[in-house]
């Protein structure tokens, strides 16, 4: 993770949960339209693996 990545995650904790709501919603908005590749068998066991751990 990046520290501007770091830095954006830090900011989002401090806002209120309105203002964590309003922004959420922005960002769906903006990549609704974002083309992603395939996740790799590797990466959805990783996936499914931190899913379970958690359980």
């Amino acid at each position: 993770m990046t520290a501007l990545v770091k830095e954006l995650l830090n900011t989002f904790d401090r806002l209120t949960d309105t203002e964590r709501l309003e922004l959420v919603l922005e960002i769906l908005k903006r990549t609704v339209d974002l083309e992603f590749l395939p996740l790799s068998d590797e990466d959805l066991v990783l996936n499914a693996e931190g899913l379970f751990l958690k359980l």
